[in-house]
């Protein structure tokens, strides 16, 4: 291990070394994510929460990412598993990045046109992700897929064909090298000894995703649910345990998946079709988006709890997340089909929608039939909109809509500002201050947007009294920036 202790020191973020230790010795899960610790002894690397007994302080050595304890020369921990901690989300450019490449947008290794996606040279964003990770993008691309193969090595069944593929590596023997290379052992000897026929032989993968607790499932899955896309989605109940069941599609990779959740081991458990094995990495990438599996509510409850308004609501449900979207297009159409209507109502409207426009896939869930339409099948179906029930101007809009994204106006460059992304929004005809910051908490992932302009925020922020108005509501709001959408969640459900 001499290469370990010659190139971390270089290599090594700059992280307060002793706080690290003390969350290291406490097994703290709101650490979970935030940093990985390299022994130097053993010449592997763990999650702040890993179960082996706790090495001294000398032998350690912390690093920001996954990727820059690999580039130091360490290995994942077969026990912990790095590949399950939940990302430190930050809002800035180089992490923005980061969750593309996690979704594997640096398979092909065309970095030239990621940087051009992002707005930088190639040059530009080496230094970026060297500044902020101390790796550069292949070294962090390759880190990624390593542990996802990884991953799918110990969960699932799947050839090593397949995983090699899934993982985006252009073959088996590029693979078997790769890993052979970096972890010192070849891909089989770490999979399962043993797979139950049953899985061996299904239809289906299942996988995990790790979160930081707590995490509010039944109220998410119940905001989901009230939401749901007749036809597209649904949340179901099985043996007592609540589901979110949807159809997929991925490009021309169709399926569909179940997500359920395993809170004694702080994970959501995903279930796909086979069929959608191509697109694993980016479609994982999605659910933890939806699911906001990447938050830390142990920071953001303790910046909230200092309001005395969203005070108890926090301490009452602590572990708030903000429920996200599979897809952007589907829930900025679901958005404007809510515009001047109940809940109930544009539950109503996208379900026509949906049964009119949609097209039909074979699912294991009979509320589950179809796909939503794509944005091409609406951008020129103006009077078929309209004869769901819309208005006129409202069938325009989703149009216009349709068209803003078929031209790929929801695929944000990293690193944009919140201002920049509602204004973007709202340059489509008919989407207003609500729409644009309501698509932006739900389907962009912004944490700070705050529909102001809400009805039932401005009553719930009177505590009682006459409800306030939108700039009130903004005024009242700022203390609870950065993170002014979990205070909407928290409002919103009362």
């Amino acid at each position: 291990m001499e290469n370990v202790t010659d190139n971390s020191a270089a290599r090594a973020l700059p992280l307060d070394r002793a706080a690290c230790y003390r969350a290291l010795a406490a097994k703290d899960a709101r650490f979970d994510g935030v940093f990985f610790t390299g022994v130097k002894t053993t010449g592997i690397y763990c999650r702040p929460v890993c179960a082996v007994k706790t090495p001294r302080e000398s032998s350690c050595q912390f690093f920001g990412s996954a990727a820059a304890a690999e580039a130091a020369g360490f290995r994942p921990c077969l026990r912990c598993r790095p590949e399950l901690a939940p990302y430190a989300l930050q809002q800035n450019l180089a992490h923005a990045v980061w969750q593309r490449i996690a979704g594997g947008a640096l398979n092909d290794g065309d970095v030239e046109r990621l940087a051009r996606e992002v707005g930088l040279s190639s040059r530009q964003l080496r230094r970026v992700l060297l500044q902020h990770f101390g790796v550069t993008p292949i070294e962090l691309a390759q880190t990624q897929r390593l542990l996802f193969a990884k991953k799918l090595l110990q969960e699932t069944s799947l050839p090593m064909a397949e995983i090699a593929y899934a993982a985006g590596f252009g073959s088996v023997r590029r693979f078997n090298a790769s890993f052979s290379q970096r972890y010192g052992i070849a891909p089989t000897t770490i999979r399962r000894a043993t797979v139950p026929a049953a899985a061996a032989e299904s239809a289906a993968l299942t996988l995990r995703l790790a979160y930081r607790p707590p995490y509010q499932w039944q109220r998410i899955v119940a905001y989901l649910a009230g939401r749901a896309i007749p036809g597209v989605e649904a949340v179901l109940t099985e043996n007592g345990q609540e589901a979110y069941v949807r159809s997929i599609r991925i490009g021309e990779t169709q399926g569909w998946l179940r997500v359920t959740h395993r809170a004694q081991r702080a994970q959501l458990e995903v279930e796909v079709a086979a069929a959608l094995t191509p697109v694993l990495m980016p479609l994982l990438a999605r659910v933890r988006a939806q699911f906001d599996l990447d938050a830390n509510p142990g920071v953001i409850d303790a910046h909230l709890c200092g309001d005395p308004l969203l005070a108890d609501r926090i301490a009452h449900w602590p572990g708030l997340r903000v429920p996200g979207a599979f897809d952007a297009f589907e829930l900025a159409v679901r958005a404007v089909l809510g515009q001047q209507v109940s809940v109930a109502g544009a539950t109503t409207l996208s379900g026509r929608l949906v049964a009119r426009f949609g097209e039909p896939v074979v699912t294991p869930f009979a509320q589950v039939a179809r796909h939503f339409p794509l944005a091409d099948a609406l951008a020129a179906a103006e009077e078929g909109i309209a004869a769901i029930g819309l208005p006129r101007t409202r069938a325009q809009t989703i149009a216009a809509l349709a068209r803003f994204a078929a031209q790929g106006g929801l695929q944000l460059r990293p690193g944009i500002g919140l201002d920049e992304a509602v204004e973007r929004l709202k340059s489509v005809r008919g989407i207003g201050d609500w729409t644009a910051h309501y698509v932006a908490l739900r389907a962009l992932r912004f944490p700070d947007a705050f529909p102001a302009g809400d009805l039932g925020l401005q009553k719930a922020a009177a505590e009682g009294g006459e409800r306030l108005t939108e700039k009130q509501l903004t005024a009242r709001a700022a203390a609870w920036s950065p993170w002014r959408g979990y205070a909407a969640l928290a409002l919103w459900m009362g």
